[in-house]
This record gives structure tokens, C-alpha cells and sequence, in this order.
């Protein structure tokens, strides 16, 4: 049985990143990954402005001011932000301006309004300013043709601003992936059908699709497969001609209806990963079909799905839309605010909730019972405290590992 290190090193070496692109426009962009480098043509910013309410004034009129020798200069414009300056400051001249505004010629400084006072057409400085201060020079954030944003960068709510700051209207970005969702199993039915007795609804359709989106991929909703290993090998080889990978849940532990790993072998997939050791989520099947299409059989327990989700998937998934750093596996050092006690046999994640207090990473299980079937109480997580193999107990107030999640 292989250890979790070595299941994620042997996914992140079977991925091969999507190359088709696609032009998608700007309100369209969010969460996509750029298949190019974007420049832009424009500085930023696009010309000197100020930082502050104030006045725009030269240094060499007011370097010696102080409260007992304040500077009189005369005000000769208004600028407003958005507005083209109309004069050039002059020696003993300055211009009322505004957070924004464009500098007028001949100024090279701002003084802001706290600092002067208003006499009529003339302005008093009370207090000397440094040279060049509270201006934003055109250019300062960025020189126009230089990289702005990287190819195989995410795209979220700060790059979405940058691309229309840019005027970038159409992005090429890497055609998002699409994952098959099939669910297995005769005991599964659907929210929309009426619960009858030993029957169990089917959650992992809507918990897979919704973590797909969150990650940037497309969900294919495959439906619920009944055990029959014809029905599933028809519905897998349908899915193989339309998904990039096919994720199933269910089928592939020992039971005599586990059909999952044969209908692989029969449509002339490859193996890679049989079980894994961990808790929860051991029965995880991982195979090939030729480079570029991988299989994924997790667990139908539903907190053995998600857990497989966020430690495996997440990456796997920024891997293939062709992210340039996938986020690190978000593992911090903590302390445990439970005892949290394991078999040992396996690496073990219990679920929960960490907060930083003083500087230091807390967790605090979540309440209820730690079973695979028990969806219920992963509600709100945040995080996965992780036992190592060989560790059967980690006392209260003692450190941990844990893995965020959000």
C-alpha cells in the first residue's frame, strides 16, 4: 500500500496541462488561467498623480517652511481628478488639487491640506514636506510591455482589476477542464426520487460538482450507475470520449459488486494507484487512458470523497489547467486544543476548525463522529489535523500538522 506522499508525487507525474486555449472576455475571466503572458501598452500609473488632498507646488518653494516661517504661494488652477491640468506652475505658484489628480507642469511635490491653510487666492504652508512626496510617477507600478500578468497565472478578484485597468477586453486563457462525476452503487438514489428503506441519497454528485467549480473545472454530471459491470463499462467508455478525466465514487473497495478496476482493465486502462494509506479514503484507485486521461475511483462515503478531494484533487486539478504554481500544500504547524487519536496504521486526518490566536495556529475538532459516512459535521471546516503513521495519540496542547482547506 502506498503512503500519501508517494500517491501525490505519482498524480503530479501523470498529468499532462491542458495546451487548448480559448478568448473569453473580461466579465467572463474570473477563475481562469491565462494561456499567455499579458502586457499592456500603458503605464501605471498612467501619468504623475497625487496620492492626496493638497496642493501641488515645486520643493524649492517651500523647502525652508516651518510653523514660524510658513510660505505664501499663490493658487492658480483647481485640478479635479479625471481633469487635464490647464497651467504650469510657475516659481511661488501651486494648484489645488485632489486625490488622483493629474500633476501639472513644473510641480514636483504635494502638500496636503492639513499641512496648509486656505487665504483666499493663496495658499499657506505651515509645515515643510519632502521633496517629491505624496506623488505617484507615471510609471512607478509598471513600465508598458513588460510581463503584467504570467501566463499560467489564476485569475481572481486583484488580476480581474489589473486586466481592466489594462483595457485587456479578451484573455486567452486555458480551456478549463471537464470532469465526469459518475456515482455507483444500487442502494443510491437521487435528492429528487422519494427515500425508500436501505436505500441512501446520492450527495457525492453535487459535493464533486461543487468542488469542481470551486477549482476552475467543468462538471459532467454522469448520474448514478446501478452495480452491473456492463452498465458501467457503457457508461465509463462514453465518458472517456468527452471528459479529460473521469472521477467515480463508490466501487472500488472488495465487495463482490466493486466492478470499478475491472471495467478499467477491460477498456484497456492502466493501474497506477490501488489504496492508499490513509483514513479516511483508503480505496482509491488511480489509472491512465493513454497520456492525457486519467481515472479517478474514491470512496463513496462522503467525508472519505471530500477528504480524497481536497488532498489529492485540489492540486491535481490547478496542475492540469496549467497553473504555473499550484498553491503548496497548504500544511501549517499548529497546536491541538483536542486529543486526537488514531490506529496508527494509516495517516489519519480528523476534520475541524483552526484559528490563529497570538501568532499560533489552533485546532479544534469538529463535534460528532469522526466516521466516514458522517457528512454532517463537516459543515463549516476549515481544516484537517493530520496524525502520521506510527502515532496513535497527540495530546491536548500538543503540536500538529494541519492541512488547510479554506
Amino acid at each position: 500500500m502506498l503512503n500519501v506522499n508517494e500517491v501525490e508525487q505519482i498524480i503530479s507525474d501523470l498529468i499532462k496541462p491542458i495546451k487548448d486555449i480559448e478568448l473569453v472576455s473580461l466579465s467572463s475571466v474570473d477563475n481562469r488561467v491565462l494561456a499567455q503572458d499579458i502586457t499592456s501598452d500603458l503605464d501605471f500609473p498612467y501619468w504623475d498623480n497625487s496620492a492626496m488632498d493638497g496642493y501641488a507646488v515645486k520643493y524649492s518653494d517651500v523647502a525652508l517652511t516651518s510653523e514660524k516661517n510658513p510660505v505664501i504661494l499663490k493658487v492658480i488652477e483647481e485640478i479635479k481628478t479625471g481633469y487635464s491640468p490647464q497651467k504650469k506652475l510657475k516659481m511661488g505658484e501651486s494648484a489645488r488639487i485632489f486625490t488622483g489628480g493629474m500633476l501639472p507642469q513644473g510641480a514636483d511635490t504635494i502638500v496636503i491640506q492639513e499641512n496648509t491653510l486656505r487665504q483666499g487666492d493663496n495658499v499657506l504652508i505651515t509645515h515643510p514636506p519632502l521633496k517629491g512626496e505624496f506623488v505617484r510617477h507615471k510609471g512607478s507600478f509598471y513600465q508598458a510591455g513588460k510581463c503584467l500578468i504570467p501566463a499560467g497565472s489564476r485569475i481572481n478578484a486583484p488580476e480581474v482589476a489589473i486586466l481592466a485597468t489594462a483595457q485587456c477586453l479578451d484573455i486567452p486563457v486555458v480551456r478549463s477542464p471537464r470532469i465526469a462525476i459518475i456515482s455507483t452503487g444500487d442502494e443510491l438514489i437521487s435528492p429528487q426520487d422519494t427515500l425508500k428503506t436501505g436505500k441512501i441519497i446520492d450527495s457525492n454528485q453535487y459535493l464533486i460538482a461543487s468542488f469542481l467549480k470551486q477549482n476552475g473545472a467543468i462538471p459532467l454530471p454522469w448520474g448514478i450507475i446501478p452495480d452491473e459491470l456492463d452498465a458501467l463499462e457503457t457508461e465509463v467508455k462514453k465518458a472517456l470520449a468527452e471528459a479529460d478525466w473521469i472521477i467515480s465514487t463508490g466501487g472500488v473497495s472488495v465487495g463482490e459488486y466493486d466492478y470499478v478496476d475491472k471495467v478499467i482493465e477491460k477498456l484497456g486502462g492502466e493501474i497506477k494507484v490501488k489504496n492508499v494509506r490513509m483514513k479516511p479514503g483508503k480505496p482509491l484507485t488511480i489509472a491512465t487512458f493513454g497520456e492525457n486521461k486519467l481515472y479517478f475511483g474514491i470512496p463513496g462515503n462522503p467525508v472519505s470523497t471530500m477528504v480524497t478531494c481536497w488532498r489529492f484533487l485540489k492540486s491535481a486539478i490547478a496542475k492540469l489547467s496549467g497553473e504555473i504554481n499550484p498553491s503548496s500544500l497548504p500544511i501549517v504547524k499548529g497546536i491541538t486544543c483536542n486529543h486526537l487519536r488514531s490506529q496508527g496504521t494509516r495517516e489519519t486526518y480528523l476534520w475541524g476548525y483552526t484559528n490563529l490566536v497570538d501568532g499560533y495556529y489552533q485546532f479544534t475538532m469538529a463535534e460528532g463522529s469522526h466516521n466516514s459516512g458522517n457528512l454532517i459535521n463537516l459543515q463549516g471546516v476549515n481544516s484537517l489535523a493530520i496524525i502520521p503513521v506510527g502515532v496513535n495519540l497527540i495530546e491536548m496542547g500538543d503540536d500538529v500538522s494541519i492541512f488547510l482547506i479554506k
